[in-house]
This record gives C-alpha cells, structure tokens and sequence, in this order.
C-alpha cells in the first residue's frame, strides 16, 4: 500500500497595480487620515468609493469627507487570527458604516471578546502610526462612546501632496495538499529519478502524472507503467516576466517552459527547458530530464542530442 502523501502548499502572487483618481484619492486619504467616499448619482455616498456608479455605470468623481466614527451593521467574532491578519490576538471581522456614509466598510475591531460586540455599537477608528497610503492605514476598529460625527459628509476635492498612484496587491493561499494515491506513487518513485503512469484498463493509454482514474473512460486505473526518462517536446512558451524571488522561481528571463510527452506515455506534463539558447526551442525537440542533487524533482529538462521527432508521433498530444 502506497503511503498517502502530504504537504503545505503556498501559491503566492503578489501584483501591482496602478490607481484611478478616486481611489488614488482614497488611499492617499488615509495616509493623511482623512476618510474619503464618493456621491453616487442617487445621492448615496460610497464608502470604499467606487469609480463607477454600481447602478447606472456613470463614473464617479464627486468625492466628500466622511467622519471616522461609525456604527456596525453587522460582524464576525474571529478566535485564530492567521499570518497578516489586522491583530494579532482575537478580534471581530466588522462592518461599519461611517457617519455621513451610505454604504459599509468592512475591517477589524479591537474588542476583548465577542461578549463586547454587538450590532448597532458605536465604533471609531483606530490610525496606524505609521501610514503609507494602504487600507492597513486602519489599524482597526476600536468601541467608541462619544459625540458622533456630522451626518452631512463635506465636499473634498481629492487633492493631496505626493498622492498614491500605484499599490502592490499580495494575493497568498497557504494550505495542506494531499495528492492521493496514484500521485503519492508517482511522487514516491521521483526521489529515485524513475517516472510512472498509470495505464487505463479499457483504452490502454497511460497517464502521467497518473489521475487514479482515466479522464476519458471514467474507469480506476492501478497498472502502473514506468515511461522515459526522455521526451518530446510538444509545445512550448517562452516566460519574458521575472518570476518571485522564491527557492524554486527565481529563474533568469527569458526562458522556456514547455509541455514534453515522455517516451511511453499519452499526456504531455510541465517542464522548463535550459541547456539551448531559447531562441532555438522547437517542436519535436528530444529532452531529458536534469537532476539536481538532492531533489526530488527534474530540475529541467536538455536536449539529448538526438534528432527531432517526427510531428505525426506526437501531433495527439498538442
């Protein structure tokens, strides 16, 4: 019996983007802690504002200051705050809708326990001390008991000194991946530089990596067949963008990264391609694979010096 594998998985992909005129002013607001919204065309003011009215589609530009106090409309008692949360130690997801504001703006309240929160409770915010033009300008919510702020939110003209134009988005999923069983083997016999498929009982294809079952015949497939270790290059890519600097993706640009059908098998898997110049990756070109000391994996895959395939072996798999 096969040792059903398991490990964390982190899919990260931080992203830049650039800033319209309100939300460049929203932004830069609250690095000066200032709290911006914006009018929509039936009079509701919109806080986060919004560039485009979200009934009628017109663009928004009638920017107005809102007070920093509010009141919750609803919330979420959160126990295990997780890695990059707004607090550190239990608090409560929150929607809060600012005097002078419409619409709710969802963040974190400090609160010593979901006892002290409740809907319709008066709340201020929390500044950061150190503010660069981001939501975490807002540290968080925290309850509040004074004199409520106007009601009627005053016109601002979005206009700041050194005004955010651009904000760098992280976007991450942690999580544990457990492959199963067909892929537990496929792993397992990796670390031996070997490859295996698995073979569909009924239309005799061989799936690597294998899937536990045949993607065309809805059938469980167990014979396992051992395919390469060379191949064929199907088709390809060439990666002009710098990937993370991460163990695994810091790779220097440009380069190739290509579908390769091993010899024996009926599926073409992933695989970056280097010892040729980018420039000279083609169709039909033989590879196989290169292993890094101590890894688990083909690191890449290099030609082997043998003449391309003909395109009818491999033209299914395109």
């Amino acid at each position: 019996m096969t040792e059903i594998l398991s490990a964390p998985l982190v899919v990260e992909f931080p992203f830049t983007r650039s800033l319209g005129p309100v939300q460049s002013a929203f932004l830069t607001g609250l690095r000066e802690r200032t709290v911006l919204g914006v009018r929509a065309d039936d009079g509701r003011v919109l806080v986060p504002p919004v560039e485009y009215d979200p009934v009628t589609a017109n663009e928004l530009r009638s920017l107005v200051r809102v007070a920093p106090t509010g009141t919750v409309t609803t919330w979420a008692w959160n126990p295990a705050p997780r890695r990059d949360q707004p607090l550190g130690t239990p608090f409560a997801w929150v929607l809060v809708r600012l005097d002078g504001a419409d619409t709710a703006l969802l963040h974190a309240l400090d609160a010593p326990g979901p006892d002290a929160v409740h809907t319709g409770m008066r709340v201020r915010i929390r500044w950061a001390a150190a503010r660069t033009g981001a939501i975490t300008d807002i540290a968080c919510f925290e309850p509040y008991d004074g004199e409520p702020g106007p009601t009627e939110p005053a016109p601002h003209d979005g206009e700041f000194t050194d005004p955010v134009t651009g904000i760098t988005v992280p976007a991450r999923l942690d999580y544990v991946h457990t492959p199963g069983r067909a892929q537990s083997a496929y792993l397992k016999v990796l670390e031996d530089h070997r490859t295996v498929g698995e073979r569909c009982p009924a239309c005799r294809k061989v799936y690597v990596p294998p899937r536990g079952a045949c993607p065309t015949c809805g059938i469980a497939t167990a014979e396992q067949v051992e395919v390469g270790p060379r191949g064929t290059v199907t088709t390809f890519c060439i990666v002009n963008i710098k990937a993370a600097h991460t163990a695994n993706l810091d790779i220097e640009v440009p380069y190739v990264y290509a579908h390769i059908a091993l010899d024996g098998a009926d599926l073409a898997l992933h695989g970056r391609i280097a010892g040729i110049p980018y420039d000279q990756v083609r169709m039909g070109l033989r590879v196989e694979p290169v292993w890094a000391e101590g890894a688990r994996h083909p690191d890449h895959y290099r030609p082997t010096g043998e003449p391309d395939a003909d395109y009818d072996t491999y033209k299914e798999l395109v």
